[in-house]
């Protein structure tokens, strides 16, 4: 998870609102360039790609309305805002390429059995390189946005896009080989490479959206510059307690911080303030509270999920 890439929620929802929509468009013309193909050519090959791509479709409309409503601001009933969102969306992405996995599957074993010849098979041929220049093209794009956000839901889409790259290629190997050279079964046996591509790549997508979901750490190093951003100021001299978590756009962060105990209540304030803003600088959509404790005086507080660890840990 890169959450530091110095955008604000704003300009992030912005960036995946516009590959979503990307995303959908890629897969809209997918599935009717395959669906014809398949119609003319009777392939089990471009059948798998063509129900997985159907299924795409679906799971890029799920993420299109996910990520625009992740992005909405807290309301009296989600104080956290809505950014989990995302995460929901990929675990119903995984949903659906485990099931076009299945179907992908439970057809290639048939045509294993009762191997079919391929009709058309320049057609269909094209229709897959015509599918594989668009995915490639939005895996690209996928990836720039991915370089600056840190979109659980856009990764998931990435991710199975990725597998649908692999699918493509090997789809169009067993294609031109069975009506170019024959061999019949291979059409069935590209298939079912293709559907446990897609498992795998499922496994991934639930993986990353639990992780959102069960609210996990941020990585190490982000928790380290947010530990070295705070103690910039020597009268803040320990980070402790620090909880930290992604949900969609935003990231939430908590911490107690040690300072001087001879401090006022207002120059305590302004060192919290302009740490938090340091903060701030480097992850502009985070949500951050800070408790102060006074250096050497604090007795342990903080309930169940109170820390022993020292800073940052």
């Amino acid at each position: 998870m890169n959450a530091t890439h110095g955008l604000s929620a704003v300009e992030s929802a912005a960036l995946t609102r516009r590959v979503t929509l990307y995303s959908v468009a890629t897969a809209a013309v997918l599935v009717t360039i395959k669906v014809a193909a398949w119609l003319s050519s009777g392939s089990i090959a471009l059948l798998a790609s063509t129900a997985d791509s159907g299924l795409d479709l679906l799971a890029s409309l799920t993420t299109f309305f996910a990520v625009r409503y992740a992005v909405a601001p807290p309301d009296a009933e989600h104080r956290y805002g809505h950014g989990k969102a995302e995460g929901f969306a990929s675990l119903v992405q995984a949903g659906l390429v485990f099931a076009s996995a299945a179907l992908i599957a439970r057809e290639a074993i048939g045509d294993l059995m009762t191997p079919k010849p391929i009709q058309d098979g320049g057609w269909a041929v094209a229709v897959m390189a015509v599918s594989i220049l668009l995915t490639g093209l939005l895996i690209g794009a996928q990836g720039r946005v991915l370089k600056k956000t840190s979109s659980v839901a856009v990764s998931g889409d990435r991710a199975h896009y990725a597998a649908d790259l692999a699918s493509n290629l090997i789809a169009l190997v067993g294609i031109a080989a069975t009506a170019w050279l024959g061999i019949a079964r291979l059409d069935a046996v590209a298939a079912l490479v293709i559907a446990a591509l897609l498992l795998w790549g499922a496994v991934g997508v639930f993986r990353e959206a639990s992780g959102q979901l069960m609210d996990h750490e941020l990585p190490d190093e982000v928790r380290a510059k947010i530990v070295e951003l705070m103690t910039q100021d020597r009268r803040l001299t320990d980070v402790h307690q620090l909880r930290t978590r992604a949900s969609g756009p935003y990231v939430h962060i908590q911490m107690h911080v040690d300072l001087d105990p001879d401090l006022t209540l207002e120059a305590a304030h302004h060192v919290i303030v302009a740490a938090e803003k340091r903060v701030l600088n480097a992850f502009p959509s985070a949500d951050i509270i800070i408790h102060a404790d006074p250096r050497g005086r604090a007795e342990p507080h903080g309930g169940a999920f109170a820390e022993t660890k020292p800073a940052g840990g």
